[in-house]
């Protein structure tokens, strides 16, 4: 089965993605399209995380980035089926403790419908501005999931004892309202590739191309084989931008347009590869048309993905 998710618009603004409508975007457009995500079928809304973004990086990735625990916690209140995933949270910024009481809350306040989607960051900056180690991301990366695994766990009083973190005798309430958070781990290196096998629930490829895609998903299953795990990974994909139907202005070369026969086609090879949850970015000119766009694709797209 193949379920789709989006990441929002507006909560973040780089210029590899946001379209120029959502500079002038407010708050009741990113309400607007997160509810129309709960109301259509979508499986998740999707934030991502910086804290702050230095000069040099600034005209690319500019530094329009809301915090993914209040931008969630905010529509939590305004949705009530739609899953909420950071996608992804810079773990290594955070100490475990502070991360775990953050997203228990947040799956508290949400009713259980949190996915910590994780990942190690590239920003060297805001790593150095918070104190914390940017060479040994990966390394802080690992024992951070180990140790969140414990921190979200059923537990009031988590214990974890690693070579970073050490925890003991510290209670957190409220707790998690699953029983097993789901942690995602993002990355397409081939260090974030292995971490999402070993220690992952499923696994956010970084923007991979799909013909990149079944070798890193063959090579994700080897390594949980090896390792004896028998459950299985969710398998995520970013797709390329998409339009339904035929758009009366220039879209760029990359986005998948057409009639719905067509996109669900050519969405469903990302099921023959193994991938379970794909994300879906729109084309669009303002939050209406964007708002529209997902509506149609859950009418009239999304019911050919599983045939």
């Amino acid at each position: 089965m193949l379920s789709y998710g989006t990441q929002l618009p507006v909560q973040s603004q780089s210029t590899l993605y946001a379209e120029p409508w959502e500079e002038r975007a407010g708050v009741e457009d990113l309400v607007e399209v997160a509810r129309t995500a709960d109301r259509t079928g979508f499986a998740y809304i999707a934030v991502c995380d910086h804290i702050a973004i230095p000069r040099r990086l600034a005209g690319a990735m500019s530094t329009v980035w809301y915090d993914p625990v209040a931008t969630l916690s905010f529509l939590a209140a305004a949705t009530r089926r739609v899953r909420l995933l950071s996608h992804v949270a810079v773990a290594g910024l955070r100490h475990p403790l502070i991360t775990a009481k953050q997203y228990a809350t947040l799956d508290h306040l949400s009713g259980g419908r949190l996915v910590l989607g994780v990942g190690a960051g590239h920003v060297r900056e805001e790593f150095e501005a918070v104190g914390a180690d940017f060479d040994g991301r990966g390394r802080v990366l690992d024992e951070t999931i180990d140790a969140l695994r414990a921190a979200l766990g059923p537990e009031e009083f988590p214990e974890h004892a690693g070579e970073l973190f050490a925890f003991s005798g510290l209670g957190q309430r409220p707790r998690p309202v699953q029983e097993r958070v789901p942690v995602w781990v993002g990355g397409s290196s081939p260090a974030a590739v292995r971490r999402a096998a070993l220690k992952g629930d499923g696994w956010l490829p970084q923007g991979d191309p799909r013909e990149k895609l079944p070798a890193q998903i063959a090579r994700l299953r080897r390594l949980r084989e090896a390792a004896g795990i028998e459950t299985p990974a969710e398998i995520g994909a970013i797709a390329e931008p998409l339009y339904v139907g035929e758009p009366g202005w220039p879209v760029g070369r990359r986005t998948l347009t057409g009639k719905p026969e067509a996109l669900a086609e050519s969405l469903r090879a990302y099921a023959d590869m193994g991938v379970t949850q794909i994300q879906v970015r729109f084309r669009s000119r303002s939050c209406r048309e964007l708002t529209d766009q997902m509506a149609a694709f859950a009418a009239e797209v999304a019911p050919r993905l599983n045939p």
